[in-house]
């Protein structure tokens, strides 16, 4: 670990593997390392479409974790413009669908309905949160960018990334944890 990380923060590496999503807990630290993959409601809503038509999907779900990210282009030498985290409320609607289908983890900021929070306890996954604002920094996380699918979806459209130390906290555990509900019996307190 470096200077620049307490102690206390995880490194892992994505996809995750079996039931690993289910180990992290509400208010853990994390780094995370490997493959992600980009979409927002427009690439959401198509996904789904794919997978209520037996479609093949332009990445296995298994196991993933899904960045609701709409990154700026990248700007001269840089591989991806900012990319901070957008509102995952967006995505609830289409979310119990594809962590039943097996992704394990989502980058957001902002609050869960209770029907994502419900499926994550069912089928294991987390909500991971980027912090909102400082997509100039994140950016500096991601190695390697490149569109997989749907690529008329301009700035919405899915990407493939690499990351190395990308920072996140988990939000809500698979326990149904939730640091914003928590955070406010704290400060009530």
């Amino acid at each position: 670990m470096t200077d620049m990380h307490p102690a206390n923060v995880k490194r892992v590496t994505a996809p995750f593997l079996n039931e690993q999503a289910k180990e992290f807990r509400c208010g853990d630290q994390i780094l995370l390392n490997g493959v992600i993959y980009t979409g927002r409601d427009a690439a959401h809503q198509k996904i789904v479409k794919s997978l209520e038509q037996g479609e093949q999907l332009p990445f296995e779900l298994k196991g993933q974790v899904i960045y609701f990210v709409g990154p700026s282009p990248a700007p001269p030498g840089k591989v991806i413009g900012s990319a901070g985290p957008t509102t995952s409320g967006r995505m609830d609607a289409y979310s119990p669908k594809l962590i039943a289908e097996g992704l394990k983890g989502m980058i957001g900021k902002g609050s869960r309905s209770l029907e994502v929070i419900e499926a994550m306890k069912r089928f294991g996954a987390v909500y991971l949160g980027a912090i909102g604002g400082a997509g100039a920094l994140l950016a500096a996380c991601i190695k390697k960018s490149e569109i997989i699918a749907y690529p008329e979806l301009g700035t919405e459209a899915v990407r493939r990334l690499e990351v190395a130390d990308f920072p996140v906290v988990v939000l809500i555990d698979s326990l149904g944890q939730n640091l914003y509900e928590l955070g406010k019996q704290s400060y009530r307190r």
